[in-house]
């Protein structure tokens, strides 16, 4: 059977392979402590499911949909969007679709010609890169260093800018950091990208969830300018514990907006419409719910990070915000006897029975991922279990 190449050279995600064989081993009755897909363990709110059923009951959700979005849900992502961020966009500049990562799919088909250029500060999330590719882009990668909170300088991006930038991903709080961009260095970055006629690709997605009084300034809130500049990228998966849901939007430029609109309408038509009902009431809704799941992942973030810290070989910033821990495990592998993280994140799995995400699918290879949308209780198991691995490897090497 003849397979495309662009099927061939994508590297599936490093996120949910690791889920799979997590899932894989529990299906053979392993004792496995899964830490790694960004998925909140809470149910949907109530409010939410009944706003679903409702659709379901009356028939609303029984037929196709506007490509772009139902004009409820367009209507509701605006008025979100102005009491979130104080910016008012136009019904011509919305569009809807099955999670926020098709929207990211479509707009680099969108917006991307073959050899193109987009900038991606490392460590990014899984899919970004793979993304640019199938746009026949092509990524360039700027590291972000640890010592730098992870966090990409505008020398950084100029040194990487050539005639063929499109455009720059900017993902803040960041999956897998959990860091924070500050008004500053926004700033600086949103200035630059206007002046370059460089488009900013606002991953917003982990917006409402920042802990410990720390701060996220939307790029586009910053000036008229930017705000003009920026495709804002955002959904209910995480804020409203609707990953199954899969609604996503974005925000900006009409025009860029009218083509993902096309190429959605020969893709996947319309958004999921029952989905569509239920984030109506996730966007316009009381938000109390949303606060409530904030408040645990602060509690567990504040609960779990001193015991990280603590692990032999572990060195970690605190997050800010989004719900991982991206230790840099150079050390443990060290002292374990590892030189490549996939086999030290291999071994965990089937030797202690813990999963966690390689780094190197986030362009960080002496890192992993851990995912704390999760249980406290299972979370602080599978560090107990870590712990042990560790120790028991650095006694046999």
């Amino acid at each position: 059977m003849h397979i495309a190449k662009r099927a061939n050279q994508l590297e599936p995600s490093a996120t949910l392979a690791a889920s799979a064989k997590a899932n894989a081993l529990k299906a053979q009755g392993v004792d496995v402590l899964s830490l790694t897909v960004g998925e909140p363990d809470f149910i949907t709110p109530e409010n939410i499911q009944k706003a679903a059923i409702q659709a379901i009951q009356d028939g609303r959700a029984s037929f196709y949909k506007p490509t772009a979005g139902i004009p409820e849900l367009i209507e509701a992502i605006i008025s979100r969007t102005q009491q979130d961020y104080g910016l008012t966009y136009q019904k011509d500049q919305v569009i809807v679709a099955d999670g926020a990562k098709f929207i990211l799919f479509n707009l680099f088909q969108a917006i991307l010609n073959e050899g193109d250029e987009v900038i991606i500060p490392t460590p990014y999330w899984v899919s970004y890169g793979e993304q640019v590719k199938l746009a026949m882009g092509t990524p360039i990668f700027v590291e972000g260093k640890q010592t730098e909170s992870f966090k990409v300088t505008v020398a950084q991006l100029e040194a990487a800018r050539t005639p063929k930038t499109q455009a720059m991903i900017l993902n803040s709080p960041s999956n897998p950091t959990g860091n924070i961009y500050s008004k500053e260095e926004l700033t600086q970055i949103g200035n630059w990208a206007v002046a370059h006629n460089i488009l900013i690709i606002a991953d917003d997605i982990y917006g409402k969830l920042v802990y410990n009084d720390n701060v996220f300034t939307p790029i586009a809130t910053i000036s008229e300018a930017i705000r003009k500049q920026t495709i804002v990228v955002n959904g209910v998966s995480k804020s409203y514990s609707m990953t199954g849901w899969r609604i996503g939007y974005a925000l900006g430029d009409e025009t860029i907006i009218r083509a993902m609109v096309k190429i959605a309408s020969q893709s996947i038509s319309n958004a999921t419409a029952v989905s569509q009902y239920a984030a109506v009431e996730a966007l316009a809704g009381a938000q109390t719910k949303v606060e409530e799941m904030r408040q645990a992942f602060e509690n567990r973030l504040n609960e779990i990070y001193p015991k990280i810290a603590l692990l032999p070989g572990f060195t970690l910033e605190k997050p800010q915000g989004a719900f991982y821990f991206f230790p840099n495990v150079s050390a443990a592998m060290t002292m374990c006897g590892y030189s490549d993280v996939n086999d030290f994140v291999a071994d965990l799995l089937t030797e202690a029975h813990v999963a966690v995400v390689t780094g190197i699918g986030f362009g960080a290879p002496e890192h992993i991922r851990l995912s704390y949308a999760t249980d406290l209780a299972t979370f602080e198991k599978a560090l107990g279990r870590i712990e042990t691995f560790i120790r028991s490897k650095k006694q046999t090497n």
